[in-house]
């Protein structure tokens, strides 16, 4: 039951990419606000940030999980039940953003931007040489393997975030080993981010408590 075929969620991802055109642009341009929002620090930018990342991941996970890829396997019941909470995390922190915008430190900075560019670019660039090409590509925000890389590359970017945020991310990296081990290569990055950006983000984490 919990096994993995590459062929049957290539299938999947096609007739998605298919049906959903051309919202893809649509998510870039969000993308791209998201990101801005991320560096311009404003009343409203902690707000622009989450809605982006709210709408993102409930899409992912109704739309794309529940609806596409969970009728034929049940990692999209796991995966889907994932993104809709953390999409509902993001939309009750609207409320009161507790998210600080403005980057204090470079190297996280850098290294958020790094994940971002691999989660836009990178993953379908890398993606093309192993005939992942459209409509059998990943587009990021609206699939969970890149959404969940820009997620955690948006949050090194800005200053600070607590820990509440990463947790599903961190565990959707983990399950990025699956589809890798079968030929989906690209998620390679994905485990990268997930275990390299959470220990970054609690390391900030504990340096912000220490007033370091």
């Amino acid at each position: 039951m919990l096994s993995f075929s590459t062929e049957e969620f290539l299938i999947v991802l096609e007739n998605y990419n298919l049906e959903i055109w051309p919202l893809q642009i649509f998510v870039y341009i969000l993308i791209c606000i998201a990101l801005f929002f991320s560096f311009k620090s404003t009343n409203y930018s902690p707000r622009i940030v989450l809605s982006v990342l709210a709408f993102l991941w409930l899409f992912n996970g109704i739309i794309f999980c529940f609806l596409f890829w969970a009728p034929s396997h049940i990692f999209g019941y796991i995966f889907g039940v994932f993104c809709i909470l953390q999409g509902i995390l993001f939309l009750f922190s609207l409320k009161k953003s507790d998210i600080t915008i403005g980057s204090a430190n470079k190297t996280y900075t850098i290294i958020g931007i790094l994940f971002v560019l691999y989660a836009t670019i990178g993953y379908q660039i890398f993606g093309y040489f192993l005939g992942h090409i459209y409509p059998i590509f990943f587009p990021a925000g609206l699939v969970p393997c890149p959404t969940t890389i820009f997620t955690i590359g948006i949050f090194l970017i800005i200053n600070n975030i607590p820990i509440k945020y990463y947790v599903i991310p961190f565990i959707i990296a983990f399950g990025g080993f699956l589809p890798a081990y079968y030929g989906i290569y690209e998620d390679a990055g994905l485990i990268i981010s997930g275990i390299l950006g959470t220990i970054l983000l609690i390391q900030r984490e504990l340096q912000l408590k220490k007033g370091i």
